[in-house]
């Protein structure tokens, strides 16, 4: 458990607050801050901070490690060109103790209140505005959370900073924007739809998923040779054969149980936001990091460099598994998962980032559990199957180059999937630079690539020579061949340039290089489309058509699913363009609000969101009057805003979607036959 808590605090610190939160500028539940500025020198300041702590809580000082639970000062990016911080202090005297949480680490904390100071100098003679947040920890009996609390540190018309608010405004009459009166979720016209378990699916996917990653793991170099190694240990050092095979079928539980326990700081990170796994998928310095990640993976296994964990970590689990009981045969399944990790690392990173994109609500953390469930009981099977069996070792093909072949390969795989990240960021923020047909092209050279190495048409360094081709060699070369033939009409302007089995990872048909307008030519649906909430509702009163409100993201996956399969078909195309205005709302925007519409929203259940961006304000105005924060989801309304049928999310079948369209017709016609009644 000890080892379980390291990982926990190692999550805590690496996901803080700005990468946790997919909701910036939620009000802190722990301490409430205070700011002010004091003029030490031209173009020179002392920012002050109070915290009013709640009882029981404490609050990390800020004199604690960078790597350590703490508090600290973080401008944004437009300030932070501006001045620089030239000190942080504790002018509270902070308490001390050793934190049993944190493996009796000396922590260094407040109580009840704190005051912070931060010494900052301007860059210029030009004094504005300062925006940031103050990121800190608390921490209460075993629950330790990031939180934060915006300010912003006003310049007065002289230029001399004059103090500071607490972020952005409350803005009653935006707020009221927001949240929708006449829709009433309990009271749809038409009583049909509704959100199930749609998610259901998705993490049984993920298991499977997750299976087949270990499967893969199975047969790289830092794991197939260890099998009948492990095994023959086992049957062979134990004082009979029922012993032997108890010990190998535990040895496989705690591999399982171990990958498993991988997941848990995602839901102890739930806790504190709900969403986070939805981050994972939309937010843009998380995706480039993932794109940075596996490419640094490809590259090791295109044998530039091993990684591997701190040599420290595998040495001292290794120096606890030669007990001779389950506690070191628990250990020695840890030894395994640390020096295997430069083999699994990138499978288990493609697991979280699958967990991400599939999430919807609060169901991420049990996707990734579900991934790693499968991973752990993929890698475990052998050897409790073979501890049975034992026989059947001399099956097993021995270790050779062969192992050093996959490894490329996976490269290969890597770098196709860093794309994907470098995609999703390239989306959400309309950088233009991976378009759809770029993506199509950089993954045809991809996996060109991949095909000419199967072939043995080119070979790294370190490979062995290839005499001879082998049946699975030359089968995987024509499954990597026929997929990157399959690809080619994905960089055309034809018809045949809608792939299917591509829906949902390649970007949208209409993020292209030939335009929006052949869309529609492939029969993507564009009919009355608008990105803005107001304007739909203004275009459906002026052309007396019902609503089709499409919350939807960049980076979502089952939106382009339901996109390209669902919306194409001709019966659900027809509906939709030729009875209702289509308001697509993009929930994972990163483009910012003029600064005059930017605010502070308060809910009534006592929770706040900082609506700064496109994404911000669509995605709250989907919780707040829908209750649902999952992409994407389908709402059938009437220019008055009343709500036509119950709400759908995921539909892949595409008659019973047709069928829930058409009730929101059926829903349309008697709201016209009631007013011509009333009239």
């Amino acid at each position: 458990m000890k080892y379980i808590v390291s990982m926990i605090s190692a999550f805590l610190l690496l996901f803080g607050p700005s990468a946790i939160a997919q909701e910036p500028g939620a009000a802190p539940v722990h301490a409430t801050w205070e700011f002010s500025a004091d003029k030490k020198a031209p173009g020179e300041y002392i920012l002050k901070f109070t915290a009013k702590i709640e009882p029981g809580w404490k609050l990390m000082a800020a004199s604690m490690g960078d790597d350590d639970p703490n508090t600290r000062i973080v401008f944004d990016s437009l300030s932070d060109s501006r001045v620089r911080i030239q000190s942080l202090a504790d002018v509270t005297t902070p308490l001390t103790a050793k934190e049993p949480m944190l493996e009796d680490m000396e922590i260094k904390y407040f109580e009840n209140e704190a005051v912070i100071t931060a010494t900052v100098k301007y860059a210029s003679d030009s004094i504005k505005d300062l925006r940031g947040n103050v990121t800190f920890f608390v921490l209460k009996g075993e629950e330790i959370l990031p939180e934060e609390a915006p300010f912003t540190f006003k310049a007065d018309a002289s230029g001399t900073l004059t103090g500071a608010v607490g972020g952005l405004s409350v803005d009653k009459e935006a707020a009221a924007g927001l949240k929708r009166t006449t829709i009433d979720l309990n009271n749809p016209v038409v009583k049909i739809g509704g959100i199930g378990n749609e998610g259901q699916s998705s993490i049984w996917l993920i298991f499977v998923l997750g299976f087949l990653g270990g499967l893969v793991a199975l047969v790289t170099p830092c794991v197939f040779p260890m099998i009948p190694l492990t095994v023959s240990f086992f049957t062979k050092s134990s004082q009979d054969r029922k012993a032997g095979v108890f010990n190998a079928v535990m040895y496989g539980f705690f591999i399982f149980l171990i990958y498993v326990l991988f997941s848990l700081p995602f839901h102890i990170a739930g806790k504190a936001d709900s969403a986070i796994f939805n981050n994972i998928s939309t937010n843009v310095w998380l995706n480039l990091i993932f794109f940075v990640v596996f490419v640094v993976f490809a590259l090791s296994f295109f044998g530039l460099f091993e990684i591997t964990l701190p040599s420290g970590l595998a040495s001292k689990a290794d120096s606890k598994a030669n007990k001779n009981s389950l506690v070191g045969i628990f250990f020695m399944a840890l030894t395994l998962v640390v020096v295997s990790f430069s083999c699994t690392g990138p499978i288990m990173g493609s697991l979280l980032a699958g967990a991400g994109s599939a999430a919807s609500g609060g169901s991420g953390a049990w996707m990734l559990t579900a991934g790693m469930a499968g991973f752990g009981i993929a890698l475990a099977l052998p050897f409790a199957l073979f501890a049975l069996f034992p026989n059947w070792l001399n099956s097993l093909p021995k270790s050779g180059g062969w192992l050093t072949s996959v490894k490329v390969v996976l490269g290969f795989v890597e770098v196709a999937l860093a794309i994907k990240f470098l995609s999703n960021a390239d989306l959400v923020t309309h950088w233009g630079i991976l378009h759809r047909e770029t993506f199509f092209l950089i993954w045809i050279i991809i996996f060109g690539l991949t095909t000419a190495y199967l072939f043995g048409l080119i070979r790294f360094p370190h490979d062995s020579p290839i005499k001879k081709l082998g049946k699975v060699r030359i089968f995987f070369g024509v499954l990597f061949g026929a997929f990157t033939l399959y690809l080619i009409p994905g960089i055309t302007n034809t018809k045949y340039a809608r792939l299917r089995l591509m829906s949902g990872f390649a970007p949208p048909m209409s993020y292209s290089w030939y335009g929006h307008g052949t869309a529609e030519e492939k029969g993507a649906v564009e009919p009355d489309i608008i990105n803005e909430y107001e304007k739909g509702l203004a275009l459906a009163k002026e052309k007396n058509k019902p609503v089709l409100l499409d919350f939807t993201g960049w980076a979502c996956v089952n939106c382009r699913n339901m996109e390209e399969n669902v919306w194409t078909d001709p019966e659900v195309h027809s509906l939709i363009k030729e009875n209702y205005i289509l308001v697509s709302l993009y929930t994972d925007d990163r483009k910012k609000l003029g600064e005059n519409d930017q605010f502070l929203f308060q809910s009534d259940e006592g929770w706040s969101k900082k609506i700064v961006t496109i994404g911000d304000k669509y995605a709250t105005f989907q919780r707040v009057n829908f209750i649902n924060q999952s992409q994407p989801l389908y709402v059938l309304i009437t220019p008055d805003e009343q709500l036509l049928t119950l709400p759908v999310a995921y539909t892949p079948d595409i008659q019973e979607y047709a069928n829930w369209l058409k009730a929101g017709l059926d829903g349309w016609k008697k709201v016209n036959t009631t007013a011509q009644k009333a009239n």
